[in-house]
């Protein structure tokens, strides 16, 4: 399963994360590649678009 986040910018990418902000999230949030869906639309820095993560991800972060 997985869980998407609409509108999100990668405003800085590392090897191992990425930074997104998005209107639905409430601060700047680091995303770790490895829990990035391969469906998802921001991977690296400046990639505008949904975000998909792991569901097991978004509950951690309390997000579902």
């Amino acid at each position: 399963m997985s869980y998407r986040i609409e509108d999100c910018y990668c405003s800085y990418d590392t090897e191992k994360a990425i930074c997104v902000e998005s209107e639905n999230l409430d601060d700047e949030e680091w995303i770790p590649q490895s829990q990035i869906h391969e469906d998802s639309e921001v991977w690296k820095k400046e990639d505008e678009g949904t975000l998909i993560v792991n569901d097991w991800f978004a509950k951690q972060k309390g997000w579902i």
